[in-house]
């Protein structure tokens, strides 16, 4: 093994590329004490006495080499706002790609810009704005330089964009509101610009342009100076809802009105203090139906906004398990439970981050209320690394449960002068008291990890061992197994050559292993084994990989898989072949497709995934994916369909409308979900939903209507 290590590292030792910097990497953004009127023209006097940055360099198709069509940046502010001026010319107008309109759109598809800020200056954390040729919105909250990601924060920001046979136009406003910045009279930020032309495949960076950086590693971005003397703008922000609604369940039919929201205080520049009270997530879409073939829990992301908001100040993981899964709060057993009120302290405050959450719970039917706390603090150290603790606990009538946890990670992205290493570690024990002392739960209460990851363009390789005992206990976390010592290993290569035609890189994976053995008696209880003899990028967009996959479990009870079909404690061996591939998604019409066929505990099992996608315009984009398993097992064989599909429609980036079904053969039940979202004002909104159930058992019956209304107005004071 440190043979095998000492090579990986110095294989990339030869091929080091220095010098992803060009000049200028510093833009400054120039001050208007005039007005900006937003609409993609770019006509005011201030963009013309700005100085705008235009080196932008490939980092894909040819990495290094200068961009095919010309781009622009210029920076300029206001005492309250920030603004952005960007020239995308394009020799062929008639072809950029602009398939979606809608916000928080999936900018892959088209030719995009996307701004990476971090206000903080402090090559680790910050906000990325994407917008297309549509003038559709889409933003980030970015921690970790992208390893942690949050596509699901909502800042408030605006943009217009204009065309012509000459190219895009984009014309952007931040509010110093949105951002976290410190409070300085003269600032610096960082900050970095990329471009892409999706008909050509090309990628441009103003700076790290290098394959093994992207837009979000803003320790090789730039900088924007020029800014002093700014004001944040608002302290206190108040956003109440009125929601309104009626279910009709059979004969039955309940009416609601509710009435609730959030005050958003900003104690300093970088620091939020927010109260919810009658928090409420009515306008959610539902939970995507899935079908458990394993005898572990499945895992469900989070969509509620209210926990979405600063999700990285309370993320903290040890190996695979999160310390804290905010879908523990609010929801049991798949049933919401209402939220009285709840506190969130979040922010960064010089070089430590900071996330205080608590929530209390009501009382419903036999679940009784709750308090859920969770304290996470992340201090900076080095360039890139960082040290914390973290703490949650969970009170309920005569039952607490506390986790208490530690991590540290140092990262570096100058590794034999420009790769990229993390090594890390992490802990946590637990504590658990109930209303009956019959079992001690406070022993063998221990989880740790330790790991390392060298992920770079042509060799990516991860090492990790992780260990839990059986009395740890993360009740506000979530743990998939128990019990458990893991080790885990992963190398792959992804060779580029220059002379072969239709390949931008292949893809090979000698090794991918996950052992697991029981950590009281160390007996065998799982493997995964995956080898990948061939995969590639094509530099048309396609993608293809072919893996070969050798599997063990031990379980040592009986578990149901489907429909009273039970699996039998035993040893259990099996082979099986996957093959996975997809179309560029930048095409109207793409389509991703997977195929895993072998031995599956006592039977045999094939599944089958196809998903495709067609943009119809840049209003209207439909979505279908379908998922078979045909299962043979010697008492009977049967058949299992998924069946998912999603309408968009954008009237413009202020107003859309979505309809999304879905159905398999276990529940055989049909969910329907209609949005309407309209965004009257930046940061206020209005949703009209409309969820229906329908029973397949027999003849399909509607079970369950719910019709929704519900206004959010933003107020800034």
């Amino acid at each position: 093994m440190k043979r095998l290590l000492i090579i990986i590292f110095l294989l990339p030792a030869g091929s080091v590329v220095f010098g992803q910097h060009s000049s200028p990497d510093v833009v400054k953004a120039y001050f208007y004490d005039g007005s900006i009127k937003l609409d993609g023209q770019l006509n005011e006097s201030c963009w013309s006495a700005a100085m705008p940055i235009e080196n932008f360099t490939q980092r894909e198709q040819h990495e290094g080499a200068p961009a095919t069509e010309k781009t622009k940046v210029a920076v300029v502010y206001t005492t309250n706002q920030l603004y952005f001026g960007i020239w995308c010319y394009d020799s062929n107008a008639a072809k950029i790609s602009a398939q979606q309109m809608a916000r928080d759109f999936s900018w892959r598809s088209d030719d995009n810009i996307e701004i990476m800020l971090s206000p903080f200056n402090d090559n680790r954390n910050g906000y990325l704005f994407v917008t297309n040729a549509n003038g559709a919105l889409a933003d980030v909250q970015v921690g970790d330089e992208g390893k942690v990601w949050n596509k699901d924060w909502n800042g408030v920001w605006d943009v217009a964009v204009t065309r012509n046979e000459k190219g895009w136009f984009v014309e952007m406003v931040i509010p110093f509101s949105t951002l976290k910045f410190k409070k300085e009279s003269v600032q610096t930020w960082g900050i970095n610009f990329e471009r892409n032309i999706r008909r050509k495949k090309e990628q441009l960076l103003w700076q790290g342009w290098s394959r093994l950086y992207d837009v979000e590693r803003i320790s090789q971005g730039g900088k924007l100076t020029g800014i002093k003397d700014i004001e944040q703008g608002t302290t206190v922000e108040l956003n109440p809802y009125l929601l309104s609604g009626i279910e009709f369940a059979g004969r039955n039919t309940e009416t609601t009105v509710k009435v609730g929201g959030e005050v958003n205080f900003d104690i300093t520049p970088t620091l939020k203090l927010n109260f919810s009270g009658n928090t409420d997530f009515a306008q959610v879409e539902s939970d995507r139906q899935q079908i458990n073939f394993s005898r572990f829990s499945l895992f469900f992301p989070e969509k509620r906004q209210f926990f979405l908001e600063g999700k990285n100040n309370y993320e903290m993981n040890v190996g695979r398990t999160r310390l804290f899964y905010s879908r523990r709060i609010g929801i049991d057993q798949g049933t919401d439970v209402p939220i009285i009120a709840g506190l969130r302290f979040f922010g960064k405050l010089n070089k430590t981050n900071i996330g205080v959450m608590s929530i209390q719970t009501a009382e419903k039917a036999a679940i009784p209320s709750t308090n859920y706390s969770v304290i996470r603090v992340k201090q900076d150290i080095f360039k890139q690394s960082s040290i914390g603790l973290m703490a949650t606990q969970k009170i309920t009538n005569g039952h607490y449960n506390r986790v208490y946890g530690s991590d540290f990670t140092y990262a570096t992205s100058t590794l034999f002068g420009n790769k990229n290493l993390v090594v890390g570690a992490s802990f946590a024990v637990s504590e658990t008291q109930t209303d009956t002392l019959a079992e001690n739960k406070n022993k063998d209460n221990l989880t740790y990890n330790v790991f390392l990851s060298y992920l770079n363009d042509i060799i990516e390789y991860d090492l990790g061992f992780t260990a839990m005992q059986k009395g740890f206990n993360p009740e506000m976390g979530f743990a998939r197994r128990k019990n458990f010592q893991e080790f885990y290993t992963e190398l792959q290569f992804n060779p580029r050559f220059k002379k072969l035609p239709f390949f931008r890189n292949l893809i090979f994976k000698p090794i991918d292993v996950n052992y697991y053995v029981n950590d009281e008696t160390k007996a065998l209880e799982s493997i995964f084994y995956e080898w990948r003899p061939l995969g590639f990028v094509t530099k048309s967009g396609e993608f293809m990989e072919f893996n070969v996959q050798h599997l063990f479990d031990h379980p040592t009870e009986a578990f149901e898989l489907v429909d009273n079909i039970f699996i039998p404690p035993g040893k259990y061996w099996d082979n099986r072949l996957e093959l996975q591939f997809s179309t560029f998604r930048g095409r109207k019409i793409a389509a991703a497709f997977e195929a895993n066929v072998g031995g599956f505990y006592t039977g045999k099992r094939q599944r089958f995934e196809l998903n495709t996608f067609y943009n119809v315009n840049k209003h209207l984009n439909i979505n279908v994916d379908w998922q078979r398993n045909y299962l043979q097992f010697a008492e009977r064989s049967f058949i299992t369909d998924e069946i998912g599909g999603r309408l968009d429609y954008a009237f413009n980036p202020k107003l859309q409308t979505s309809l999304f079904a879905q159905w398999n053969t276990q529940d055989e039940t049909i969910l329907v979900n209609y949005r309407l979202n309209w965004i009257p004002k930046i940061g206020s909104y209005f949703y009209f939903v409309v969820n229906q159930e329908l029973d397949t058992t027999g003849h399909l019956q509607l079970e369950r209507t719910t019709i929704i209304g519900k206004l959010i107005w933003r107020f800034a004071l």
